[in-house]
């Protein structure tokens, strides 16, 4: 047991205190902006010709996406890659400029544990008075402001439960059937697991999340260098000769410090009483730090209160401190630039260029053909059709390319399709042998929209004997 306690060390409790400034109304700003993107969303109307109502609806049970104005398939599951890449080159290059900034201000972790703690302070008062009552006894008033805290905890952690299971179905009947026990397992299960999963990272790991559980905190020091720009104190300005000096009467002015060369760092601890994950800035750069920017509210704050210089805790890089020049335009920004647009320029041309109607043609191997009592060589074909259009369309299916084949469609070379229904059907197509030059003779199989006569064409080919 003690060869462990040696390696694992206790949990400290962090209890931020509250500050204003800059960034912290950034990070207001973009909390209320993404609470408010999130939690009404399902509840937004949106008119569409065929589908839900729904502004956002993720219609599992017909495998369509709702977002907006556009609708997507299962046949469009690359769409998902394509996210998936930008999203992770976008977070490469913003961490290689900007560094932790992710963490700091769009994390979901960091969004819903502001939440609570602004709860927790709303209670039970700020940081003075939480520490004195987490570390007083239990007694009645304990147990009521702790009851409260956590009431309304499990009441946020439901509700963003809840408002994630809306966006997979009709976010007004499903709130009703969920409340009547009428909707399905999954929409309970989902809640609950959302609810507990919220309730346990933002209520009672927080920090722990981004320090032991998150990847991102152990892999980001790889894509930082000296140009990256990260939240650091000015060691230079803050220690000096003298180092850091609590302040009295004597040594309180600016000139004075200047003149004894003494640091301008009175060593309040205002950073670190604000810092969300408890760890002290001018200890240097720590893969803990998630670059809120909070210490440097704090520190902002207390030189202005004492009418020193700001800046003693800023956002910098390692060229900066250093007094030499910083580089932006580094080979692997503009790598991570290019790949990201490059990357975002095929997703985008991909979805506004969609086809309205996809067609699939596959070969049928087994045989490759046969050959019929009359002579003709035989192959067939599956073929698929999807119709992405908001309406009905009328389609008929024909051929290009080989005039003297026979073609012959099971069920029918003519169809309608509704809105985002799709069909198999069965095509044979028999040649001469004596008429075909080549050994494989391509063609292609159209399909006519007789709807709009637009026509969308795949190439096929003919298999012969040899």
């Amino acid at each position: 047991m003690s060869e462990q306690t040696a390696y694992v060390e206790k949990r400290i409790p962090v209890f931020p205190r509250s500050v204003k400034g800059t960034f912290r109304n950034l990070k207001t700003a973009i909390l209320i902006f993404a609470y408010g993107m999130y939690f009404i969303l399902p509840w937004i109307p949106w008119a569409r010709e065929t589908g839900p109502n729904q502004t956002v609806m993720f219609d599992i049970v017909n495998r369509r996406f709702y977002i907006l104005d556009l609708v997507v398939y299962a046949q469009d599951i690359f769409w998902l890659a394509g996210f998936l890449i930008v999203g992770a080159f976008l977070l490469f290059f913003v961490t290689s400029m900007l560094g932790r900034v992710f963490c700091g201000y769009f994390c979901f972790q960091t969004l819903w544990t502001d939440v609570f703690i602004f709860i927790e302070r709303l209670v039970q008062g700020e940081r003075n008075a939480r520490i004195k009552l987490a570390n007083s006894n239990w007694n009645r008033r304990k147990v009521l402001l702790m009851a409260t805290t956590w009431l309304l905890w499990l009441l946020v952690s439901l509700w963003t439960g809840l408002s994630f299971t809306l966006y997979w179905g009709e976010a007004g009947q499903l709130v009703i059937d969920f409340f009547t026990g009428k909707a399905p397992f999954p929409a309970y299960a989902t809640t609950f697991f959302l609810t507990m999963t919220t309730l346990v990272m933002a209520g009672l790991a927080r920090e722990q999340v981004c320090t032991y559980m998150c990847p991102y905190a152990r892999f980001q020091s790889a894509m930082f260098d000296q140009d990256t720009m990260v939240v650091a104190y000015d060691d230079i300005r803050g220690e000096r000769e003298s180092q850091r000096c609590k302040p009295t009467k004597e040594n309180l002015p600016y000139d004075y410090r200047l003149e004894h060369n003494m640091g301008e760092c009175i060593d309040c601890g205002y950073c670190v009483q604000v810092c969300p994950v408890g760890i002290d800035i001018r200890d240097g750069l720590q893969y803990q730090c998630i670059s809120c920017a909070l210490c440097i509210d704090a520190c902002n704050t207390m030189m202005d209160t004492i009418k020193y210089p700001r800046g003693l805790i800023k956002y910098t890089s390692e060229a900066q401190h250093n007094n030499k020049k910083h580089n932006w335009f580094k080979l692997k920004n503009i790598g991570y630039a290019l790949a990201l647009i490059i990357v975002t320029g095929v997703l985008v041309t991909e979805i506004v260029t969609r086809q309205g109607t996809e067609l699939h043609v596959q070969q049928s191997r087994q045989p490759l053909y046969i050959t019929l009592s009359d002579g003709y060589i035989q192959n067939r074909y599956s073929i698929k059709v999807f119709n992405k259009q908001d309406t009905p369309q009328d389609y008929a299916l024909i051929t290009s390319g080989l005039e003297h084949a026979r073609i012959d469609v099971k069920p029918s070379s003519r169809f309608s399709l509704a809105s985002g229904e799709g069909i198999t059907v069965s095509a044979r197509v028999s040649v001469d042998p004596e008429l075909v030059s080549d050994e494989q003779e391509v063609f292609e199989f159209v399909l006519v929209n007789r709807s709009s006569n637009k026509r969308t064409a795949v190439a096929a080919q003919i298999f012969l004997p040899e």
